[in-house]
């Protein structure tokens, strides 16, 4: 995984969770359907499972240690793409609490709700939505099981939009659970209906070209904000 993790040093005491399982999940490149599948909807429907996805090596660290401390089993889900990438990690003791999310970009015109690799394309097309005066708050969402719905509900009362960018199938997924729970709790402030953005509804295709298609871009996330932003 992430270099930083390699290295982390947990005794095998009765005090730590035996039960997590480190799982790839998403794309992983040219290699179509076989190794490219997302699956952090499937296990976060099972009652009971605790479904971990990182984006970056400070959060993989501290969520990992947190999982193997926890009292539940965990399913922590990481990119096969993300192995090579690197970040600032804190040599010390860290832990960084399960269920929480974190707003890794302040705004004030949309929210927009991310996890695991593909949230790099909403900090891409945020940096372009800079240039047009558009500020976006940036939500990683971090734990998908439990979600912590409270802080996006916090930041769409206050930008009264909502984009959801998620590297999964269209149909059944992690933002439909999201757009459903936000409708439902706090419509009134919603400006917009909210968009999400997910793969295209096929098996991940070999062609490079064709999985750059399929996956969320940059490009998407700025067509999907500027949806949001300018309903007549």
């Amino acid at each position: 995984m992430y270099p930083s993790i390699f290295n982390v040093d947990v005794p095998c005491t009765p005090a730590y969770n035996p039960i997590v399982f480190r799982v790839p999940t998403g794309s992983a490149g040219q290699l179509a359907a076989t190794h490219s599948e997302d699956f952090e909807s499937f296990y976060s429907n099972c009652p009971g499972l605790k479904v971990i996805v990182p984006s970056n090596p400070y959060d993989a660290k501290g969520l990992l240690k947190a999982s193997i401390r926890d009292d539940d089993p965990v399913i922590f889900m990481e990119s096969e793409q993300m192995y090579g990438d690197k970040g600032e990690v804190s040599e010390g003791e860290y832990v960084l609490p399960i269920g929480v999310a974190e707003i890794k970009e302040k705004g004030t015109d949309v929210t927009i709700v991310s996890f695991g690799k593909i949230i790099k394309e909403a900090y891409k097309a945020s940096k372009i939505l800079q240039e047009e005066r558009i500020s976006c708050q940036i939500i990683d969402l971090r734990t998908i099981r439990p979600l912590d719905i409270d802080t996006i509900i916090n930041s769409v009362k206050k930008t009264n939009r909502l984009v959801i960018v998620e590297e999964a199938w269209p149909f059944g997924n992690v933002s439909t659970e999201i757009s459903h729970q936000i409708q439902n709790k706090c419509f009134d402030y919603l400006d917009a209906p909210i968009e999400k953005l997910n793969t295209a509804d096929t098996p991940a295709p070999y062609s490079p070209v064709l999985l750059q298609e399929w996956l969320p871009n940059a490009n998407d996330v700025v067509a999907a904000v500027k949806k949001v932003m300018y309903q007549d």
